[in-house]
Order: structure tokens, then C-alpha cells, then sequence
């Protein structure tokens, strides 16, 4: 076989790898599904060893996978850089992207992430507001938030939705008792996220095959996550917060998992947005991938997370 193809077929790998699937990558790259299996395919017969395991809900790398990786990652990269440079050659906007977060996800995700950009694609100049008031206003190319707003004018693409959990400081659970249970959560002074249009709060709550569904009435509800972290920390009760939120307070001790056996529904599902015009503009689509393939494994738990 012909090593010509081999760039191509390693930026599907790496397509594959940083999407999660074929289909996701297919869709990246808009071409057929097939088509992204057969180069695969023909990597792997080229190279002589498998890259992939395949399963039906994911992809994972094999250990030489695992070794090709790195540099079917490059070979996107260095594409990407020169579609950028070509694309700002052409452009007759010279302005930076403007890019826009709520700011309790842009201070946790989206900061570490916009240096490893520049440096990536160093042709693309950001400019980077986490500002509640101009994510409204849409005054953005692309922007980063929950909850998206139903319009035909503006592309989503999902990014994914972080883990969720139960905790409290040792000073609340000292005064008011630990839960053994979920039906414990009732004598508990709980802060939730907000849910419109509901007159309580039902909590759904799994520990392998079981199931149990609390209903509750919170002593906070609020749609900022960061305002019911500072509610947590501060004593008041048992937080339901997205795991990332919670690192640092758990590792320090400040803050005790609650229920660990049990899990809980992922908080609110974070969105790229941008507007439908941009979907040609070379630009976004980069930093939108990017965040695609960065942002997901930050908003997983990390490793050894828990009391």
C-alpha cells in the first residue's frame, strides 16, 4: 500500500481518538462514516498492528495506539496551523475571535485551555471575555455556556456535561450527621440547582442496580453553580455541584463527599455556540474542535476524586 495516504489516515485516527467515535469524527470531517473506517482500516494493515479497540458505546486505543497517537495528533495540528495561516491571509477581517464564557466555566475550563490555543495555532489571535452580560448581548464568535437558547441562527455543538456530586463540609456533617442513605437527604438542608417550573425538587440518585428518587425541597435553589459552591463551602448545607467545582475542596478536606456509593445525574451539558454564518470560517471551527477534544476530558472526574 501506498505510504502517501498515511498522513491522511493518521488524521483520522486522531480524529477518532479526540471525538470518541466514528461517526462524531466522520461528521467533523464531513465525509462518510465508511470512510473514516477504511482508513483506519488501512493504517492499521499498513503499520501491521492493531491502533483500536472497538466496542459498541466507545473507542479506546491499544498500547500501540497509544504510541501512534502522539503523532497522528501532530499531523492534524500542523494541518489545522496551515489552514489558519491560509484563512486569515484571506479574510478581510484581521480581528481577533471573540470568544465568550460564562464565567464560573471559563475561569475552571476554558482558562488552562486558551495558552495550550495560542500556542497550537499562534495565527489566531483570541480575544477572551468570561462576562455573564456579553454572553447575552451575543456579541461573540464563539461562545461556551449551558442551557442554549432555541435559534436557527446559531450553531450548537455539544461539548459534554460534568460529573455531578453530593458534598458538604465536615462542620455541617459534624453538627447535622452524615447520610447512610438516600432517604436521609430529607433532614438535610440541601442546595440544588435550579429547576423551572417544578414545584420540588426530585433527586435521582443510582449505586449499581439500584435506583432511588428523593423528592426535596431545597434550602437554595440557584442556576449559577459557582454561587451554590460558595453555599456549600460556607456550611450551609449539602451542595449537588458539578464535580470540577469540587476538586480542590475535596483534596484539601475542606469538603466531604456525600452518598459516595451512590451517583448522581451529571449537571447541565456545556455548549459551543457560534453563529451559523461562521460555520465556514476556518477560525471557529479550529477553536471549536479544540474545544472538543480538551474541554471533555477536564469536565471527567478526576482520578481518585471522592472523601
Amino acid at each position: 500500500m501506498s505510504l502517501i495516504w498515511t498522513p491522511a489516515q493518521l488524521a483520522m485516527l486522531a480524529k477518532v481518538v479526540d471525538l470518541n467515535g466514528f461517526s462524531a469524527a466522520a461528521r467533523s470531517l464531513a465525509v462518510p462514516k465508511a470512510a473514516v473506517s477504511r482508513a483506519v482500516a488501512d493504517l492499521e494493515q499498513a503499520l501491521g498492528v492493531r491502533v483500536l479497540e472497538r466496542t459498541t458505546r466507545r473507542v479506546a486505543l491499544t498500547s500501540a495506539g497509544r504510541l501512534v497517537y502522539p503523532h497522528a495528533r501532530r499531523v492534524v495540528e500542523e494541518s489545522d496551523a496551515a489552514r489558519a495561516a491560509i484563512a486569515l491571509l484571506q479574510s478581510p477581517q484581521s480581528r481577533p475571535l471573540r470568544v465568550v464564557a460564562d464565567p464560573t466555566y471559563g475561569r475552571v475550563l476554558l482558562s488552562p485551555l486558551v495558552p495550550r490555543f495560542l500556542e497550537a495555532f499562534a495565527q489566531v489571535p483570541l480575544d477572551v471575555a468570561l462576562d455573564a452580560g456579553r454572553l447575552a448581548e451575543g456579541a461573540w464568535d464563539v461562545a461556551i455556556r449551558t442551557r442554549p437558547p432555541a435559534d436557527t441562527a446559531v450553531t450548537q455543538r455539544l461539548l459534554g456535561a460534568p460529573p455531578a456530586l453530593l458534598c458538604a463540609t465536615p462542620a455541617y456533617l459534624q453538627q447535622h450527621g452524615v447520610p447512610q442513605r438516600p432517604d436521609d437527604l430529607r433532614a438535610h438542608a440541601l442546595l440544588t440547582p435550579e429547576v423551572s417550573g417544578q414545584p420540588e425538587f426530585r433527586l435521582a440518585l443510582a449505586r449499581g442496580s439500584q435506583r432511588a428518587e428523593v423528592p426535596l425541597s431545597p434550602k437554595l435553589a440557584v442556576d449559577d453553580p459557582a454561587v451554590l459552591h460558595a453555599a456549600t463551602a460556607a456550611g450551609l448545607g449539602v451542595g449537588l455541584l458539578p464535580e470540577f467545582l469540587c476538586r480542590q475542596g475535596l483534596a484539601t478536606g475542606r469538603l466531604r463527599t456525600v452518598l459516595p456509593e451512590w451517583s448522581v445525574p451529571p449537571a447541565d451539558a456545556l455548549f459551543a455556540l457560534y453563529p451559523t454564518p461562521l460555520e465556514s470560517d476556518a477560525r471557529v471551527q479550529q477553536f471549536v474542535d479544540f474545544l472538543a477534544a480538551n474541554i471533555v476530558p477536564a469536565l471527567a472526574a478526576a482520578p481518585g476524586a471522592g472523601p
